[in-house]
């Protein structure tokens, strides 16, 4: 049925614009750029970001580089409306950052939205109203006339309310929803009635945020339209042009960026493409594609692994292996003759000068990651099957990023030793490597959990931990939000700096070899640098962690500062 043409449908063949300039013209500067993730990123999760989530996601944005954060939609709930108070209240906005907020154009929400803000620097009130005929048609049952009007009723309550806040530096925004399928002739004549009742001007502009809320056409479309609106526009020079695509044809990278060579100042988009539907404009990919052509991006990816790790634990979503330049696998040849063209081309990379290797549009060490994972071997060559063994007979169910560190400690052993590895010599490897090294610098003994108290309204975890250190016993103490966190603040007062990465935990799969069932959890710790996992397996989960994170120390090669060391030789 789908092998013949689908009458159903209506094809978008787009405006006339037989002089467009988009063509012709090359990116050289970067745009504004909008993150939306805690808004429509947010909206779009199966279980919205609790506050802490929301709070880590804030302050990874702001480390990255963006200026202009939208934070919620402050009249769809009280956990919304609490986040925006949080962040103005606490102290917690950078004093270069503009938080942005989005509301419909209805009286009661505007006001509520308003009503968040108070007390804040600067803020960007970004408000909407659909304007596609189906909308108008099917959905509102208005005219043309009636959108304008609901659009205008809008922008004068926000003036009004904004007046009444004179501490707080306002921005409008306005979007004309569903703008790529709107007529363009009406788009116009709404961004400019918006543009003329807010009194745009050169030091007071208006951001007219032209969203492909759906995306119904192929990206020269768009762009055609963004030109079109953009040598149109009255008021031009008092306006910034922004874009907000989505990817329900695959395309919203394309689109954004012939959208930016079409004329658009701004782009508004979500780390790693999350949103509604097939997602928002990946910003990560955008950024980093204008990077690889020599254009500084504005946002600091250097340490895409730990921006990465962050997204997924805030969203609960996986980054797919290949997504474009961070997922696990971009930076990995199994192909024989990719991996021949990789080592040579290596061989070959002078430093300071134009990056040029096979297959690698991109130096990994740019994005904080390491030629580590880069020539992996497989069940092809004879080595692979490392992880299905280990899940097969004994039940360990590797993380990904895992897989790929012990398979070069496997290589590494193979390489030396000779031979091929039964699945008993890749256990005994990965109990060496992990669970029992003989050459740790520490040794878990065992804890004590207590309460330490509330911080605000959260309850404080309190650790005691006890390791063994070169024959002697040490107790620690730490406070955290969890177990980790304080064992993680233990460590650090005794000189040991480690970031958690990522946290899992699994049940070990009842196999032959392992018999019953154990809790496995599985870290990743970074430290000036380095990447390391750490892997802790007993009946008890907090047990497994606590042993998984000495484990990740010891592998990441950090000493203790031992100071209060007691006397009495440790238990054998």
């Amino acid at each position: 049925m789908l092998a013949q043409p689908a009458t159903k449908y209506r094809a978008f063949s787009g405006i006339s614009l037989p002089d467009r300039q988009w063509p012709s013209k090359t990116l050289t500067v970067a745009p504004l750029w909008m993150s939306s993730d805690l808004r429509d990123g947010n909206q779009s999760l199966f279980e919205p970001m609790n506050g802490e989530r929301k709070m880590r996601m804030f302050r990874t944005l702001c480390q990255v580089g963006f200026k202009q954060i939208e934070v919620a939609f402050p009249s769809a709930s009280q956990t919304e409306f609490d986040f925006v108070r949080n962040l103005i209240e606490g102290g917690h906005i950078p004093a270069d950052v503009t938080i942005e907020v989005l509301t419909q154009s209805r009286e009661h929400l505007i006001r509520r939205t308003m009503e968040s803000l108070k007390g804040a620097r600067q803020a960007i009130v970004h408000f909407y109203n659909a304007t596609a005929p189906v909308f108008r048609e099917v959905v509102f049952g208005m005219q043309k006339a009636e959108i304008v009007e609901m659009a205008l009723q809008s922008v004068r309550l926000i003036k009004q309310l904004a007046s009444e806040q004179p501490e707080t530096e306002f921005t409008l925004e306005y979007s004309p929803e569903v703008f790529s399928s709107t007529e363009p002739e009406f788009a116009l004549e709404i961004c400019d009635a918006v543009s003329a009742e807010w009194c745009a001007t050169p030091a007071k502009k208006l951001i007219l945020n032209l969203p492909a809320t759906v995306e119904g056409s192929t990206p020269n479309v768009y762009a055609d339209q963004i030109e079109w609106m953009h040598r149109n526009l009255a008021r031009r020079d008092s306006i910034i042009l922004s874009l907000h695509p989505h990817n329900d044809r695959g395309t919203a990278v394309a689109a954004a960026e012939l959208g930016l060579l079409a004329g658009a100042d701004r782009v508004e988009g979500c780390l790693f493409g999350n949103g509604e539907r097939t997602g928002n404009v990946d910003i990560v990919t955008l950024a980093l594609n204008l990077y690889t052509q020599g254009v500084a991006p504005g946002l600091d990816f250097s340490d895409i692994n730990a921006v990465a790790r962050t997204v997924e634990y805030c969203n609960q979503l996986p980054i797919h292996p290949r997504h474009p330049y961070v997922g696990d696998l971009v930076f990995t040849a199994f192909s024989g003759s990719h991996q021949d063209a990789i080592k040579k081309g290596l061989a070959a990379q002078q430093q300071g000068t134009l990056w040029s290797v096979p297959y690698m549009p991109i130096d990994p060490a740019d994005l904080g990651r390491s030629y580590d994972s880069v020539i992996r071997v497989n069940s092809q060559s004879g080595k692979g099957g490392v992880a299905y063994l280990m899940e097969m007979e004994y039940g360990v169910v590797m993380p990904r990023r895992l897989q790929v560190e012990f398979s070069g400690e496997v290589q590494a052993y193979t390489d030396s030793h000779g031979g091929e590895m039964t699945a008993q010599d890749i256990w005994k490897l990965f109990d060496d490597s992990y669970l029992h090294a003989t050459d740790a610098s520490l040794r878990y003994v065992g804890h004590h959990l207590f309460d330490a108290g509330m911080q605000g309204k959260a309850q404080v975890q309190g650790i005691e931990l006890k390791l063994e250190v070169a024959g002697k016993m040490l107790h620690l103490k730490g406070r955290g939000n969890g177990p980790i966190d304080a064992a993680v603040h233990a460590l650090q007062g005794a000189g040991i700096q480690v970031q958690v990465r990522s946290f899992e935990e699994r049940s070990t799969k009842a196999s032959q070899q392992a018999g019953d069932a154990q809790a496995c959890a599985f870290l990743e710790l970074a430290s000036q640098g380095a990447e390391r996992y750490g892997v802790g397996l007993d009946s008890n989960i907090v047990t497994a962690s606590l042993q998984a994170l000495i484990s990740g120390v010891n592998r990441l090669g950090l000493q203790l500062v031992v100071k209060h060391a007691e006397p009495e030789a440790a238990a054998a």
